[in-house]
């Protein structure tokens, strides 16, 4: 095959299937095709146009959850890496600025530049990224299942800000690709107790599958208000982040992932001082993040594929994506297979 496909989103609702020439990668830049790209709510939202439109570019080709293999490299990139399966970062960070040097890449001052958002993705049978983005993978690895690892390295940043502890009680609030995958590597901590709650049962109840301790709806974790050292917020519900800092303890420590929509968290300042809470908010992943992700995947504690239900061609694009957000709670992670 010499040619390329990719799914091309010129304005919301309006995608097409192109075909043309293979990319050629530039100088410090590789080439990759793409073995599995999943699709997520932020895929859908740009599709419907309710991304932020300081967050999308269209014309654009979505797809930042991926893997892998490296097949050609520009110009002052090791040819060793051809062949290579990988994953790599999203966030086109410059490497530069303040931010970039403290090992904060998610927070590039450079302004925001993303694969499969501003920068064309992977819903396509290549992508042309940055070398210097890479994470290579062990050979042989699963590709279906590392396409998960983009949205692990941001539930992997929040586990590394919340510092669980053994025998610490832990609460993850929402069951979905986020959620889960958050009890996989928090369960690695051996915590005393691990809650998950969600109002979907069938989705709270694959949690304990996943390393969970108990798993329960929002209304019956009103009881535990107050009784959790660490809560991970994955749901971005109207209610989630204020529901999150009412079940942790005084002195806990609260991550939220969510995407919220403006005004929405209904969080109660006053409630934060005199708990003396540490609330924090994680947008994507940095490098380091990134790399635990990627470790955590090589030794099995993270296994993200069983969260996989569906997977479809490129040509079905459209399909694929109005499963997203559909609210069947049978559909969980949805790929694209080029």
């Amino acid at each position: 095959m010499t040619g390329s496909r990719a799914v091309v989103v010129d304005a919301p609702g309006a995608a097409r299937l192109v075909s043309g020439a293979r990319p050629e990668p530039g100088p410090g830049e590789v080439r990759i095709r793409v073995a599995a790209a999943g699709i997520c709510m932020s895929d859908r939202e740009v599709y419907d146009g309710r991304r932020d439109p300081a967050h999308v570019r269209y014309p654009v080709t979505p797809g930042h959850e991926w893997a892998g293999t490296v097949d050609a490299v520009g110009d002052g990139v090791d040819p060793v890496l051809t062949g290579r399966p990988v994953v790599a970062e999203g966030f086109r960070s410059c490497g530069a600025c303040e931010r970039c040097r403290a090992g904060e890449t998610s927070l590039c001052d450079a302004g925001y530049a993303e694969t499969g958002f501003t920068c064309p993705g992977a819903f396509a049978d290549h992508l042309v990224l940055p070398a210097r983005l890479l994470h290579p993978l062990a050979d042989g690895a699963d590709l279906r299942a590392a396409a998960l690892i983009e949205p692990a390295a941001v539930v992997a940043a929040a586990v590394r800000a919340g510092r669980p502890e053994p025998g610490e009680r832990v609460a993850v609030v929402g069951a979905g690709t986020l959620g889960l995958l958050a009890v996989q590597l928090i369960a690695a901590a051996s915590p005393s107790a691990l809650t998950v709650i969600d109002p979907r049962t069938e989705r709270a109840r694959l949690a304990l599958d996943f390393g969970a301790s108990a798993a329960c709806s929002p209304g019956e974790s009103e009881a535990e208000r107050g009784s959790y050292d660490l809560v991970i917020e994955t749901a971005g519900a109207p209610t989630t982040a204020a529901d999150s800092c009412l079940l942790a303890r005084r002195g806990g420590r609260v991550l939220l992932t969510g995407m919220f929509t403006p005004g929405a968290t209904g969080i109660d300042p006053v409630h934060l001082a005199l708990n003396q809470l540490t609330l924090r908010s994680v947008f994507g992943a940095p490098s380091a993040a990134w790399s635990f992700a990627v470790r955590a995947f090589t030794a099995g504690i993270l296994d993200p594929a069983p969260l996989i239900t569906h997977e479809f061609p490129l040509e079905r694009y459209a399909e694929a994506v109005a499963l997203v957000g559909g609210g069947d709670p049978s559909t969980g992670k949805v790929l694209l297979r080029p």
